[in-house]
């Protein structure tokens, strides 16, 4: 009776596979590369959008709200928020808007979670309203699923 499996078969089982899903990987990852840089590259990278990301992450904003589905769900997704209030197109309003309702936390409703008083300065303002802006802007394939965040 003849052995199905040799030794020399069961190597080339073994490389053949091997080069099969290191090519399916590689193509994977040409195509998820190209994919971001075209998602991501309608809007410019201004050292405004890099400012507010430091203020994103220095205060870590992430810890309570979400971006695009990612970080904690105990406030409102931001992906949005730009959108939702209706200055999307206005970074003059943005930055007006985003900093007046920064400067007016803590609300004190009686029964609502409370954001925290950040002294953010008006050019950290500025940077975090450009940020949430050009985040609002990426073609997030219909995320969130409703306007509300």
């Amino acid at each position: 009776m003849s052995e199905i499996l040799t030794k020399s078969r069961a190597r080339n089982v073994f490389y053949g596979g091997s080069l099969f899903f290191i090519a399916i990987f590689v193509g994977l990852t040409v195509q998820s590369h190209n994919y971001i840089v075209t998602s991501t590259a309608a809007v410019p990278l201004t050292d405004e959008v890099r400012l507010g990301k430091h203020v994103w992450e220095k205060n870590s904003c992430i810890n309570c709200h979400t971006l695009h589905g990612e970080g904690a769900y105990f406030a409102p997704e931001v992906g949005n928020v730009m959108t939702r209030w209706g200055v999307l197109d206005d970074p003059d309003a943005a930055a007006e808007m985003l900093g007046g309702w920064m400067d007016a936390q803590p609300s004190g409703v009686e029964g609502r979670r409370q954001m925290p008083h950040f002294a953010l300065t008006d050019e950290e303002k500025r940077g975090l309203s450009e940020f949430l802006r050009w985040a609002d802007q990426m073609n997030t394939q219909s995320w969130p699923p409703n306007d509300a965040g």
